[in-house]
């Protein structure tokens, strides 16, 4: 199995740019656009190759490579991190970390969790030792995410206290989606009061926070769990109101939908909404591959 290249190390001097009038990539990211941000990243990089310093140009690349990572494009991505490997700048700092991250990204997006691991591991250890604390949490975050049930909340469990104590908005920032990966980790072994209380606290954080994405995702998360707790009315109504005001969940929100109807005997609506999410979640590059009896139960309850 493929191993993650040994990352150079050494002193590097530069009479680059400082990175603070470099244009910041990390704000052009759509994670809903993967394409459409390696466009932009690639042009950011043209721009810049020969103004900026190794590390900022070692950064960029690993971003390049998420966003191949993000469409499948997994040879690419490696690829592009083999590239990235041979800059010095990669194995120091920030850029190392950012380097194990996304490397360890494309291994587990590719079904490689064994590979993944180790280096999540380390890139957490790296990032909290040279204080880039948000990185560090991105990292806890996806070991979290490789492994399941205790591990899986433990590893979430210690981002989340790194989060809550860190002074770092890179880390604060984080809060709310660790919740939500904690509910949906008790979510799934079927412990819904607990997911409940993590989604509702992810919905506190998010208000806070000044997140109307997520509040609202956190809301349909709610009202999820509410269904499968036998408050199928609750659930329907705060997905009537989703569907309401933010129509651009589309079709998670008519699965839902479709559910709540099915649940209260409505089949003849149920089947409506399952046929909406049917034709815009079978357009999903990643739930066609990892979840397709999902998604055949969308088609056969829509009557087709």
């Amino acid at each position: 199995m493929a191993q993650a290249p040994i990352l150079p190390v050494g002193q590097i001097e530069s009479s680059k740019m400082p990175e603070s009038t470099l244009p910041d990539f990390d704000k052009l990211w759509n994670y809903s656009d993967p394409a459409g941000t390696e466009a932009q990243f690639r042009a950011v990089f043209d721009d810049v190759q020969g103004n900026a310093d190794d590390g900022y140009l070692a950064e960029l690349e690993t971003q390049i490579a998420r966003t191949l990572g993000l469409q499948q494009k997994f040879d690419e991505a490696h690829a592009q991190l083999d590239k990235t490997a041979l800059r010095p700048a990669a194995g120091m700092g920030r850029a190392k970390v950012r380097y194990l991250l996304e490397r360890g990204r494309v291994f587990n997006s590719s079904k490689k969790k064994d590979v993944a691991g180790p280096l999540f591991i380390e890139a957490w250890n790296v990032g909290q030792n040279i204080g880039e604390d948000g990185l560090a949490v991105d990292a806890a975050h996806m070991m979290a995410i490789v492994e399941s049930g205790e591990s899986s909340l433990q590893w979430n469990s210690a981002a989340l206290k790194l989060a809550e104590s860190s002074e770092q908005p890179a880390a604060r920032k984080w809060r709310k989606s660790l919740l939500n990966n904690i509910g949906w980790t008790y979510f799934s072994a079927g412990n819904y009061p607990q997911a409940l209380t993590h989604f509702e606290r992810c919905g506190d954080c998010s208000i806070e926070m000044g997140d109307t994405e997520s509040e609202r995702i956190a809301n349909w998360s709610i009202a999820k769990t509410l269904r499968l707790l036998g408050r199928v009315d609750e659930a329907l109504a705060i997905q009537k109101q989703i569907e309401t005001i933010l129509p651009e969940l589309g079709g998670f929100n008519c699965e839902e939908l479709g559910e709540c109807y099915l649940a209260l005997g409505s089949e003849s609506e149920a089947a409506r909404y399952f046929g909406v999410a049917y034709d815009l979640l079978s357009q999903d590059i990643w739930l066609s591959r990892d979840e397709p009896m999902r998604l055949e139960r969308m088609r056969q309850l829509s009557g087709r």
